[in-house]
């Protein structure tokens, strides 16, 4: 408290911008390489610093910086986003005593392996146009939330939409229609169903899989089978059956923690 005002103290570092390269060998699927831009937000008993000056107990800027590029290179095996940033939220919470909460945003740039008559290059690749993006929130309790999601995901189908049955008055120009071009953009947020650190699979559980999985499920559930697609009788009803379908195919991979349905879909 601050006279009689109630203050957080939030601060932290965005737009840091990262990138690591694993050098694997061409048999073992070549080289890897992320960029990212990261964000890290901290939640710390750093009241004086608001009312006196006093910065103190400020974690400076160029040190949280500093350190999501040493945390990068002490990476040495392949990491996905959401990993790395699980690492940076356990680093800030346990290294400085006043800081009770970090929030950790990556978003990455897609760089995407090309193929070079017909096979997978070693150490090539292009830039893509969607984009992976990850919010973490690690407590000092070990209370965790993994949100990840997908941005910029231009789809179109040139048949197979409709424009029919909406409300009909004196502003309305277009008469229904059963054949129509739909284009959109889809952004899609999901989360992971790891409410504490000890919850993370000993195993690699690979976070990346999983965002490739769900866009391929949003790509087969808007276009529909390749040879006959399906009826889109509007843009609410295709939202609705992609996110059910994306639920539905987490609940399948999400086989680290055993749950029923009901409890994944009240987390998700």
């Amino acid at each position: 408290m601050a006279g009689k005002f109630e203050l957080q103290g939030r601060h932290g570092k965005s737009r840091v911008r990262v990138s690591r390269v694993w050098r694997r060998p061409a048999a073992a699927g070549g080289h890897v390489i992320v960029e990212w831009s990261v964000a890290v937000s901290v939640v710390s008993d750093c009241l004086p610093s608001y009312t006196s000056s006093d910065n103190s107990a400020i974690v400076a800027t160029d040190s949280i910086k500093n350190t999501v590029y040493v945390k990068a290179k002490e990476c040495t095996e392949v990491v996905s986003m959401e990993e790395f940033a699980v690492i940076l939220g356990r680093h800030f919470t346990s290294l400085y005593p006043q800081v009770s909460e970090a929030t950790v945003t990556i978003v990455e740039r897609p760089w995407e392996r090309v193929v070079v008559d017909g096979k997978p290059h070693s150490h090539g690749f292009k830039v893509g146009v969607e984009k992976h993006s990850t919010e973490v929130i690690v407590k000092k309790s070990g209370s965790l939330l993994i949100n990840s999601g997908i941005q910029g995901y231009s789809l179109l189908k040139t048949t197979q939409s409709g424009f029919e049955g909406f409300v009909t008055d004196r502003y309305r120009l277009l008469p229904d229609t059963r054949e129509r071009i739909v284009a959109t953009e889809v952004t899609a947020w999901w989360r992971y169903p790891f409410e504490h650190v000890s919850q993370l699979p000993s195993k690699p559980f690979c976070f990346t899989q999983r965002y490739q999985d769900v866009k391929k499920v949003l790509s087969e559930t808007f276009f529909g089978p390749p040879d006959v697609g399906v009826y889109s009788p509007s843009v609410q009803n295709t939202l609705y059956l992609m996110a059910k379908e994306v639920l539905m195919s987490l609940l399948m991979m999400c086989t680290c923690r055993r749950m029923n349905r009901t409890e994944l879909l009240k987390q998700l």
